[in-house]
């Protein structure tokens, strides 16, 4: 009996600790953040870095969530998109994270996709990209061409944005510029614009050397008529672009440029006086005068102490999508990846751009579009806005074959992009 007593007592020691131990690891919800602090992307990436830590220090003031303290799990990917799969594995098979939020290139999202969609992770994803896909495991809230690309082609064209009638397609050698100079080359023939009024140009990723380019833009540009530059330019090079346009001083006046992938931050250093009217395409801009926006930049500014006031589109896409996750998981009473997602559909916030956002089913927000033109401080001032929220058209109409696909991830159609539902019958 002794022996028994003790035998007892041997197994009931591991198992209290076994208790313990796994009270400690309940008492925490992990976060990963997967963005590039180094490399060609790292000057636009790092900062959504920043941002979800402010986030997370902000929801851990409240109270964290379900009583519990958020944990921030950080992965630099390094510009890699190999490295983006390796990290994302890393995330959601070693360090289980309940959520990730992550990527810029639409080239490192499609590396990590398989990842996440095998493990059952759920990624927030904040940039603005080509659309022509929706995963169930992905929640996108940066703008799709729908609510930003087309509106900034019609904008151009139209009496107040110049009456433009010839295109420079200018991108990165890239998923997001190729696919969405497409969706643009069909549209501006759709619209009536001969081909040979469109050029598209492609640089490499991190490219430095403008001034060929450049050169062949103005030549371009130099015919009777107004001719606009759309850019997909990603990264760091579009300081290298910028500086090489002040160089050779293409004015807005003559050839404005429209940056899709362009802020102020990543402007910093670049000498802008001779850059002033050249335009972004948004869904917010700093200079937007709301309160949820004074609220925003204001908790930006507390966060970095002032070291760093700038704010964008992509960190505000950021803010939204962590806003809806923390609202789902609590909706849900769980941060499990397959409540949570669940409870999303339908999330809505009031944005800092003043547009109230909600998710929709196809994983996309219904968000604004914006037109900023830079002035002589280096930011974007609103010149236009949509009267109301775009949703998001994640198969282009433009593209034939994208035209007949439907993107839902409700009953009956449970899928992201199809031709009739999968579910036809109850």
């Amino acid at each position: 009996m002794k022996w028994a007593g003790s035998l007892r007592g041997f197994f009931v020691v591991p198992l209290i600790l076994l208790s313990s131990i796994a009270h400690a690891a309940d008492d925490t919800i992990k976060v990963g953040i997967l963005h590039s602090l180094s490399g060609t992307m790292a000057v636009s990436e790092s900062v959504l870095k920043d941002t979800v830590l402010m986030m997370i220090a902000d929801q851990n003031k409240k109270g964290g969530l379900l009583g519990r303290k958020l944990e921030p799990v950080v992965a630099d990917p390094a510009s890699d998109w190999d490295a983006f799969t390796d990290k994302a594995r890393e995330l959601l098979a070693n360090e289980k994270v309940a959520v990730v939020f992550g990527c810029w290139t639409s080239a490192s999202r499609k590396a990590v996709i398989p990842v996440f969609e095998r493990l059952n992770g759920l990624l927030f994803y904040p940039v603005q990209h080509e659309g022509e896909e929706s995963s169930r495991n992905v929640f996108y809230t940066g703008a799709t061409p729908s609510q930003q690309a087309i509106p900034a082609v019609r904008y151009l064209m139209s009496k107040e944005g110049g009456d433009i009638r010839r295109w420079v397609l200018l991108g990165t050698e890239n998923v997001y510029p190729r696919i969405t100079n497409q969706i643009l080359g069909a549209y501006l023939a759709a619209a009536g614009v001969n081909a040979e009024d469109i050029i598209t140009i492609y640089a490499p990723l991190g490219h430095s050397d403008w001034r060929e380019t450049v050169e062949r833009i103005k030549v371009f540009g130099s015919q009777e008529k107004k001719t606009a530059v759309i850019s997909t330019i990603s990264g760091d090079a579009n300081g290298h672009l910028y500086s090489e346009l002040a160089t050779q001083q293409v004015e807005a006046r003559n050839i404005p440029v429209m940056g899709l992938s362009v802020s102020a931050r990543e402007l910093r250093g670049v000498e802008v006086s001779r850059l002033v009217g050249h335009m972004a395409a948004r869904s917010y801009f700093q200079s937007v005068a709301t309160p949820e926006n004074d609220a925003f930049v204001k908790m930006w500014g507390d966060f970095t102490e002032q070291r760093d006031t700038i704010t964008n589109d992509p960190m505000e896409a950021t803010f939204i999508g962590f806003r809806m996750w923390a609202q789902a998981v609590t909706q849900a009473g769980t941060p499990d990846a397959n409540a949570v997602r669940q409870a999303m559909y339908g999330q809505r916030i009031k944005a800092p751009s003043g547009f109230e956002v909600v998710m929709n089913t196809n994983h996309h927000l219904s968000k604004p579009a914006m037109i900023g033109k830079l002035n002589p401080d280096g930011r974007f001032d609103v010149v236009w806005r949509s009267i109301n929220p775009i949703k998001a058209s994640v198969w282009s109409r433009y593209i034939p074959e994208s035209a007949k696909l439907t993107a839902d991830w409700t009953f009956p159609w449970v899928c992201g992009g199809c031709v009739e539902p999968t579910f036809k019958e109850w």
